[in-house]
């Protein structure tokens, strides 16, 4: 029940952001709140289940891009091409183009693509029984393929530009203090499902199996269990999140890129829930708020030492607080209680 308090509080808290928050700080929380839609799945699979991964910018990606096909679609003349389209010198629209026409298809695109993505390759590598820093290679190599991938199509994705000029929204335009302020209350809503969704699996018995999966999978399979269908649907659950995070982030911000999801930035996205506590769903939240409103602070005022600086944290962090912020605060209650069943104990 005071977990449940608390939890309702902040939300109260949060949902009333706009009536005390400038637009560009609320801006930048609405865009920090959809990265912890994706950390709460890193959270999970690596927190929960073991699997470090280094590629959930790729699904991140995926998201982005689907929502933003059908703005560039919306924002072109009627059966007209996107302006990258014109500059590249096609003259006919992509088949694969064409369905995101569709709202509909593209907010679908949104969940299902990462998902379908995510499963084939959690599928493919599991199978294998690959795990480990094997693995955290692998999606790593996966990232930096995607991200080279698209930048070579420019006709096709934009290059290394990305997808950006788009307005409006759904028949919203995206400058409009009215329509960021809708969205803001749309990432906040997609967070509290979402947090509540993983806090679902991670207690049910899905979530102890993958639990247990990740303290001793051989003893799992010896038990009877099969470990691949848990871990291939939490990676997928994982990458679906992160998909509408990405989707979040591009109309916030009205560009996606692969400078957006490459190598580094899917580092930086495990180092968000390193630094607020992987075994944590709230230190996923809480890290990732840190650590970006830290980046907007200091590469604000010090452009030049923003990864330094992120670095150091990271290091700090791992050899000190392995459990992370939110670790240390659950020592610090602990340590006091200690004390006083040990002065029991010694009277």
């Amino acid at each position: 029940m005071r977990t449940r308090i608390v939890f309702a509080t902040v939300l109260a808290v949060a949902a009333f952001a706009p009536l005390y928050l400038p637009p560009y700080e609320l801006s930048l929380l609405a865009r920090f709140l959809a990265f912890a839609v994706l950390a709460l799945g890193i959270s999970l699979i690596w927190g929960t289940g073991g699997i470090l991964s280094l590629g959930q910018g790729v699904f991140f990606g995926l998201g982005g891009y689907a929502i933003a096909m059908h703005l560039k679609l919306a924002g072109a003349d009627a059966g007209g091409l996107p302006d990258f389209m014109q500059w590249s010198g096609l003259d006919t629209l992509p088949w694969w183009w064409a369905p995101f026409r569709s709202p509909a298809v593209a907010l679908a695109a949104v969940v299902l693509v990462p998902g379908a993505v995510a499963a084939a390759l959690s599928y493919l590598v599991f199978r294998r029984r690959v795990t480990g820093s094997y693995f955290a290679i692998i999606t790593q190599a996966l990232t930096l393929a995607a991200a080279t991938f698209i930048i070579s199509q420019q006709q096709f994705t934009g290059g290394f530009n990305g997808l950006t000029g788009f307005t409006s929204a759904f028949g919203f335009l995206l400058a409009d203090s009215r329509t960021q302020v809708g969205l803001y209350w749309i990432t906040l809503a997609v967070l509290a499902l979402a947090f509540v969704a993983t806090r679902t699996l991670q207690t049910s018995a899905f979530g102890k199996v993958l639990l247990a999966i990740r303290d001793g999978e051989n003893r799992v399979r010896f038990l009877g269990y099969d470990p691949l269908p848990f871990k291939v649907i939490a990676f997928v659950f994982a990458g679906v999140l992160a998909g509408i995070s990405g989707a979040l982030v591009t109309l916030d911000l009205g560009v996606i890129s692969p400078a957006m999801f490459g190598v580094v930035p899917s580092i930086e996205m495990v180092i968000w829930v390193a630094i607020g506590g992987r075994r944590s769903l709230v230190g996923a939240i809480v890290g990732t708020l840190v650590v970006n409103f830290g980046k907007d602070f200091v590469s604000s005022a010090f452009p030049e030492l923003w990864l330094y600086v992120v670095g150091a944290v990271f290091v700090l962090v791992v050899t000190i607080a392995p459990q992370g912020l939110v670790g240390l605060v659950t020592l610090r209650r602990r340590l006091p209680r200690a004390g006083v069943r040990t002065a029991a104990a010694l009277e």
